[in-house]
């Protein structure tokens, strides 16, 4: 095996056992939207995201802290995302620079 087969076969790993770490991580975290509802003068937020064909409807709270909490959640769960997206990418043009050796 040649120098530059044998780094492209050790990114190739490293990038596969990153894109496992993510994949863990996004299993915890939640997916969906804040959306408000105001009944009366009094507002109330959920979080929306789909099962299936459902949009499903989970009562997040009034709590200013749980409702940071979850935005923080959501924006992670976003970068996390991209970085997949990234990775994945990666992963496909070291499959076509080992095919060119």
């Amino acid at each position: 095996m040649t120098i530059v087969a044998n780094l492209l076969n050790k990114e190739y790993i490293r990038n596969h056992n990153m894109i496992e770490e993510y994949l863990k991580e996004l299993a915890i975290l939640p997916r969906g939207s804040i959306k408000a509802k105001n009944v009366g003068n009094k507002t109330y937020y959920y979080l929306n995201y789909r099962d299936g064909k459902k949009v499903i409807s989970k009562y997040v709270g009034k709590s200013i802290e749980s409702l940071k909490q979850i935005k923080e959640q959501l924006e992670r769960r976003s970068q996390i995302e991209s970085m997949l997206r990234k990775l994945k990418e990666e992963q496909s043009q070291i499959k076509k620079m080992e095919a060119l050796l």
